[in-house]
């Protein structure tokens, strides 16, 4: 599944899941734009580890929760690598607590942060995609978008409208041969689980068939496959990496 000549943007890469897709990317051959909206320095070690791999890459700080700012993101990659192929839509954060606690701000920052963003950038790297007439949408949801998750209404809400919006966007650009999927991880050891209690963690094993957690790259695989020429045929998916957490 090589991406050799083709353009990748990948928002929110300068930590977890977000950085093992920009890296994988590389790997496989794309030129990626490796999207930050605070820590440069990670930004910088997912650059230098596509570089070290062969390909090109190149930090670029934008938050893209702010329309303008995605704007000028998609704007930049395109004039520092000539086109834009991929669009991986990662930009997540969250704010847990059960709702009737949850302040208005927590509610509407993760909703802009995980599902805004994504409807910022498509909409700007469509326009070249559309020119193309190919191209690649890959937005990262999450198993509680699937499921749902008490103490997560915000984040449950974020994910699942993401898959929504998977659906939505594939019927509208599929005559143009781009393709829209999205991803649903389930739990995977990143900076928004790292503050999870290890009893929890441990508890959580018992809800996957599988036994274990997944990797951050074991879903940069999916998404690598989504963003090749061998998944030209499908739109419009949701594809669980969960370790069957979530099969119906």
């Amino acid at each position: 599944m090589t991406l050799q000549g083709k353009v990748a943007l990948v928002t929110g890469a300068s930590r977890g899941l977000g950085k093992a897709i920009a890296i994988e990317l590389g790997k496989r051959g794309a030129k990626v734009g490796v999207n930050y909206a605070k820590s440069a320095d990670g930004a910088n070690e997912a650059v230098a580890a596509i570089q070290a791999a062969g390909s090109e890459a190149a930090a670029l700080q934008a938050d893209v929760s702010d329309f303008k700012a995605a704007t000028d993101l998609i704007k930049a990659t395109i004039e520092k690598f000539g086109r834009l192929d991929i669009l991986v839509n990662n930009a997540g954060t969250t704010r847990d607590m059960l709702i009737m606690m949850m302040p208005e701000d927590d509610w509407d920052f993760v909703i802009k942060t995980n599902l805004k963003s994504a409807y910022n950038c498509s909409k700007i790297a469509l326009k070249t995609m559309t020119r193309q007439r190919s191209g690649r949408i890959i937005n990262i949801s999450s198993v509680s978008g699937v499921m749902g998750n008490a103490g997560q209404s915000n984040y449950s809400a974020s994910k699942a409208g993401l898959i929504g919006f998977t659906k939505a966007l594939a019927r509208e650009v599929a005559s143009r041969s781009i393709t829209v999927n999205a991803i649903a991880p389930g739990f995977v050891p990143t900076d928004l689980t790292s503050n999870i209690p290890e009893n929890m963690k441990e508890e959580s094993k018992k809800l996957i068939p599988l036994g274990r957690w997944g990797s951050a790259e074991e879903v940069a695989y999916a998404v690598a496959f989504f963003a090749s020429d061998e998944a030209a045929y499908i739109t419009g998916q949701t594809l669980n990496v969960d370790g069957g957490m979530a099969m119906s």
